[in-house]
């Protein structure tokens, strides 16, 4: 099993400071992490490696995995080693990152059973241990407020979906969305990087370049087959965070306290400056 980062707002900015420190590199050395990524430029057909495909929608931009990865470690975000990909609107003022986790097979026997209730609880338990490591290395800490959308599950799709709204410990609000689709071997975790004000209108555009997303043939769930590794938890531990024994087993601990926040217009600020810089080179 490769790097698990469920606790939480699976997003990406660690640190407003992080995000400048790296911009005031970049600035300092002449160059700018967005130009070293090899753009996609809309439309046209995207691969996720021999994973997954996505129809990029005209003018808007994918990076690969190692870009990606390049990306992150730019915002000061440990890579997880499972990025497949990111895509977003040429401004990048929201983005989403596409991370494919080998953990098998994931049954889908609880989908009538998802307590959101129960899970809510799990996830602010969890997130309470979070804020110790958080808080003893001088980060900010996370309050969860509650669902912003319960988690649901689509039967046809094999898409599990929820977000969850919070606030740090500076009064900034963050708003997570989460999407979970299914594949043969494994799990793609879709996450979707927005300014909690701005939710409401990118959502609906978000989900509708999600319909041409699809795993390879041979990597969809129905092709599943009797011998196929078979994921060690199910629908409710891709929500809660209840693969942590299995990667504390496998010495995977340290990435659980992965805990990257929305924070406001943080990765705006920071796209921007990459793109300023861009334009003033052209």
């Amino acid at each position: 099993m490769k790097s698990q980062s469920y606790i939480l707002f699976l997003s990406f900015t660690l640190l407003l400071f992080l995000s400048i420190q790296a911009t005031a590199q970049d600035e300092e050395e002449g160059g700018s992490v967005f130009d070293q990524v090899d753009w996609q430029v809309g439309p046209g057909m995207v691969q996720m490696d021999d994973m997954a495909e996505l129809n990029l929608p005209e003018g808007y931009l994918f990076a690969n995995g190692d870009d990606t990865r390049l990306l992150m470690e730019a915002m000061g975000n440990p890579p997880s080693y499972t990025e497949k990909g990111m895509y977003g609107p040429p401004t990048l003022d929201w983005f989403v990152v596409f991370e494919f986790d080998d953990i098998g097979y994931v049954k889908d026997d609880e989908k009538d059973e998802l307590d959101a209730d129960d899970m809510l609880e799990s996830i602010r338990e969890a997130n309470e241990e979070s804020n110790k490591y958080r808080r003893e290395r001088g980060f900010t800490g996370l309050n969860i407020t509650g669902w912003q959308t319960p988690p649901h599950y689509d039967a046809l799709t094999q898409n599990l979906e929820w977000a969850i709204s919070g606030m740090d410990d500076d009064g900034i609000s963050i708003l997570n969305h989460n999407t979970r689709i299914l594949g043969r071997s494994g799990v793609m975790r879709i996450t979707l990087v927005v300014n909690p004000d701005t939710i409401d209108a990118v959502l609906p555009v978000f989900k509708a370049h999600m319909k041409s997303f699809a795993f390879q043939t041979g990597q969809k769930y129905t092709e599943f087959r009797e011998g196929d590794k078979i994921a060690e938890y199910g629908l409710t531990a891709l929500v809660v965070g209840g693969a942590a024994a299995v990667a504390a087993k496998s010495g995977l601990f340290k990435w659980l306290w992965k805990i990257l926040v929305v924070a406001g217009a943080a990765i705006v600020g920071f796209f921007k400056k990459l793109f300023g810089k861009k334009s003033q080179s052209q």
